[in-house]
């Protein structure tokens, strides 16, 4: 019996040596952890629990069947994030360069199945030379094994994906497919097609830090959420981001204990400009009403001209939706929207409630925007909001112009609460514009045209370019001081918190893709 006992441990030290020392010391050199480094940094202490610890790939082609290792390049199983139960699978370099084979997928839909049966989040951390080329077909059968359960998932449970260290080919579509992507700088990248093709087929010289690193996707193309400075950082992101969410769609997300205190925030008395046409911050805004220290922005340095994130009030977890005059004066474009709706369209699957602070002078106009359809684009924003069941309130602080005050959780759209600010401005468009076409024969025919387009512009923004005009109309639930917005959200948000909103039976809605 002793020797079975010996021949299991030994086995056991074999497969957590992965591709053995000599590659474990070449990762580390790269910056880089280990698989199973990485989960002993994500997990509780002492934890995880490990399924298909034994388990070898079965090809025997290309000399393949000569050099076989335990656990066939990832590691996965289930363990706990601060008490909470989460499944994980995390791709080892050191065997075969992470490469998929026919067991490897096997063993992460294995726990991509358990994940979805018992209602918990899936983590995947990858860092994988793609598909293992000796074995063909079976390789990618097993990517589409795993994309077939990723869609499955989708809204079911929450799927997080770490990019560790290479991403590509087929590897790339299982984390755009998840809910949250999070990359690690100067060590991962994620890319359809290498630099060696993109060379070849457009003749383009470019690195594969600048055709799919941390910073081009957090940055130009948005696939990534965050950019990391290193894999401990990314580490650190995975355990908040699952704070503030539910284990499962059919939860609620954690709540902390909270004691009311003063309320009231003065300090935004005097957060808004004088001058309407003069940015500020609106992050100064969001953290002066949620709770101190709580605001965790997603997609921070892609299209800034919208903020999204989560944060507490409270202590109940909330989505975060925000124009930002900071940038671009707020206006809506293709990728703020895309941005935008895809965080609400997160957040309304696991039961967060939604609060939109809103400041928008209208869409980004021009042939750039028209031609890369602004129009499909800014639809899925409105289709977002449409959609959505959880308790939505807005507070409109400044402008809300045109058909982006529509877009922006108006009430029209099913919005449960809207506020505004004494400085809001809800009109079809701004003073200015509007001046120059209600009056045109009256600005034409007079002798000073500038005086009289002045005075025109002061009478329209007299009469519009205020929040009483919506008020009247039941548009605007109430007009409030901007010192109580943390009062009344508090209240709000409470008020709603049975809410119960059903779609129409249908299969699916067609998001204007």
């Amino acid at each position: 019996m002793n020797d079975k006992f010996k021949l299991l441990d030994q086995k056991k030290a074999e497969a957590l040596l992965g591709g053995g020392q000599k590659r474990i010391d070449a990762q580390h050199k790269k910056g880089k952890l280990t698989a199973r480094e990485r989960l002993h940094f994500l997990l509780d202490e002492g934890s995880f629990e490990e399924i298909g610890m034994m388990v070898q790939h079965r090809s025997n082609d290309f000399g393949l069947e000569n050099e076989k290792y335990l656990g066939d390049g990832v590691v996965t199983g289930y363990g706990t994030i601060g008490g909470r139960m989460v499944y994980v699978f995390s791709q080892d370099f050191t065997v075969f360069g992470g490469s998929l084979s026919e067991t490897h997928a096997e063993k992460i839909c294995k726990i991509m199945d358990l994940a979805m049966q018992n209602g918990a989040p899936v983590i995947g951390l990858n860092d994988s030379g793609g598909a293992r080329i000796q074995e063909g077909v079976v390789s990618l059968g097993g990517y589409a094994d795993i994309f077939y359960r990723n869609v499955r998932s989708s809204g079911v449970i929450p799927q997080l994906s770490a990019i560790m260290g290479p991403c590509a080919g087929g590897a790339v579509y299982s984390p755009a497919m998840t809910d949250f992507i999070l990359m690690v700088e100067n060590t991962s990248y994620m890319f359809v097609t290498g630099p060696n093709v993109v060379k070849t087929v457009t003749h383009e010289e470019v690195t594969s830090e600048e055709l799919g690193g941390a910073i081009t996707h957090a940055t130009k193309s948005g696939v990534t959420h965050f950019a990391c400075a290193n894999e401990v950082e990314a580490i650190n992101y995975l355990k908040q981001l699952l704070s503030y969410v539910p284990q499962n769609c059919e939860e609620e997300a954690p709540a902390l204990p909270y004691t009311a205190g003063n309320e009231s925030r003065p300090e935004l008395n005097s957060i808004i400009p004088e001058n309407a046409n003069q940015p500020y911050d609106i992050r100064e805004v969001i953290e002066k009403v949620i709770d101190v220290d709580t605001f965790f922005e997603v997609h921070k340095l892609f299209a800034e001209n919208i903020v999204v994130g989560f944060a507490r009030l409270a202590g109940r977890s909330i989505g975060i939706v925000a124009n930002q005059p900071a940038v671009l004066a707020g206006v809506l474009d293709i990728h703020s929207s895309t941005k935008a709706a895809r965080f609400v369209r997160f957040c309304d699957s696991f039961n967060i409630p939604l609060l939109v602070f809103e400041d928008v002078p209208g869409f980004l106009p021009g042939t750039d925007q028209e031609w890369n359809a602004i129009i499909t684009n800014g639809a899925k924003l409105l289709y977002a909001f449409s959609e959505a069941t959880v308790p939505r309130i807005t507070v409109i602080t400044r402008k809300a112009y045109g058909g982006a005050y529509d877009v922006m959780n108006s009430k029209h759209i099913g919005a449960d609460m809207n506020y505004a600010w004494p400085t809001a401005e809800i009109a079809v468009m701004g003073a200015k514009g509007a001046a120059e076409i209600i009056f045109k024969g009256e600005i034409s025919e007079a002798k000073d045209k500038n005086a009289k387009w002045k005075e025109k512009e002061t009478e329209y923004q007299t009469m519009f370019a205020n929040p009483y005009r919506a008020a009247e109309r039941g548009f605007i639930d109430e007009i409030i001081k901007p010192e109580e917005t943390r009062i009344k959200l508090i209240k709000a948000f409470k008020m709603l918190e049975n809410k119960v909103d059903k779609l129409p039976k249908k299969k699916h809605g067609n998001i204007p893709l």
